[in-house]
């Protein structure tokens, strides 16, 4: 059995309000690709299928198009739905899709109902968990307190190895949509942070033979059998550079057999330019970076006058600028970096004498600190 293992298309999703279903729906024309170039037999989507809760009609259609270029080179798809689709809207017509091959796996009541796949050498039971919000979970899985990722998890898992146990012999498959420990996290993914937890364990998704994970954006191999496949497209600048793939599965008659990544090509680069406006309307370097999706930190002394209209006459997919002042850098030059190692006191002092162009009295400083005091004991005693 051949299994290709992909995540986080996120249809509808935009880079700085640049629309990209373009560049979706040709990478995911590229998956169809591998399926008829590899003889893949089931397509597995680890969540976020789309990027909202309500896809736009231009997303349904982008969707409506990829699965049916899947289907027609040959594989069953599964799905299941992830923190940022909307589970009914997303299982909606799952019996009638069925018939043509496409699974849809988003009911909670259902997980441990599996997609049975079969092969030479007999049945691969496909396990499709959807996001699993613990505070909704807890209680379709009738499960006391453990409100956390890992509790609602584990109360699913051993759903699926329950119903395992009653197919002796059976090879098994489980997506899921979850932070789990080890992984590295990227710019672009939601928070599912509940209450503090959010990692799940290895450990929870013992007894299967492969578990292919969504919600991260970075390809990344926990364990063998344990992968992320990250989404096929980059959905930051903090991406830019990354390697996109897939993972194609083998599964043996002994269960998991060999992975390996294909890559995907991005159908258009990210990225991020640095200097001032001059020099990159100017620097023959940035000649590659005209057709790309373009981020600008520009490090001119004084702010330039419509900077990006004279940036996109050179780079017209130019879709984020920055302005840090002169020598400006990539990672010297972002928020986070300039506010490292300062108190709430400096950094609100700051923001008022940036407003008013003077800088904050003592007297106003006494009062800002009385303020912040006053919030963080409200805050405590919340």
């Amino acid at each position: 059995m051949r299994l290709l293992h992909t995540s986080d298309w996120h249809i509808g999703r935009s880079l700085h309000g640049t629309d990209l279903l373009t560049e979706q729906e040709a990478v995911l024309g590229r998956l169809a690709d591998v399926v008829a170039a590899e003889s893949v037999d089931a397509v597995v989507v680890a969540g976020d299928v789309y990027d909202r809760a309500v896809p736009s009609a231009d997303a349904t259609a982008v969707l409506d198009r990829a699965l049916h270029r899947l289907t027609a080179a040959g594989a069953a798809v599964v799905l299941t739905s992830g923190n940022h689709d909307s589970a009914r809207r997303l299982g909606f017509a799952s019996g009638l899709l069925a018939a043509a091959g496409v699974h849809l796996r988003t009911d909670t009541a259902t997980l441990d109902e599996p997609v049975l796949l079969a092969d030479e050498h007999g049945d691969v039971a496909v396990y499709g968990l959807p996001y699993l919000e613990p505070d909704v979970a807890r209680f379709e899985l009738r499960l006391d307190g453990g409100r956390s990722h890992e509790a609602v998890l584990r109360a699913a898992m051993d759903r699926v190895r329950a119903d395992l146990f009653l197919r002796p012999g059976v090879r098994s498959v489980v997506l899921a949509h979850a932070f789990v420990g080890g992984a590295v996290a990227s710019e672009s993914e939601r928070d599912i942070c509940v209450g503090g937890v959010d990692l799940v364990p290895m450990s929870v998704f013992d007894g299967v033979d492969y578990v292919a994970l969504g919600h991260l954006h970075r390809p990344q191999t926990l364990a063998p059998r344990l992968r992320y496949s990250g989404s096929p497209l980059p959905y930051s600048f903090g991406e830019a550079g990354h390697d996109k793939l897939a993972w194609l599965v083998d599964l043996g008659p002994g269960g998991l057999s060999d992975v390996r990544a294909v890559p995907l090509p991005a159908p258009r680069q990210l990225s991020v330019l640095t200097g001032t406006l001059g020099e990159l309307l100017a620097d023959p370097a940035h000649a590659a970076a005209e057709d790309h999706f373009v981020s600008a930190r520009l490090a001119d002394a004084v702010r330039p006058v419509d900077a990006m209209r004279r940036l996109q006459t050179r780079f017209p997919r130019c879709v984020h600028l920055e302005w840090g002042g002169a020598g400006t850098t990539g990672a010297e030059g972002s928020y986070r970096e300039r506010l490292r190692g300062r108190g709430d006191l400096d950094v609100a002092a700051e923001f008022v004498t940036h407003v008013r162009g003077v800088a904050a009295s003592d007297a106003e400083r006494a009062l800002l600190h009385r303020a912040l005091v006053a919030a963080a004991a409200e805050e405590v005693g919340r």
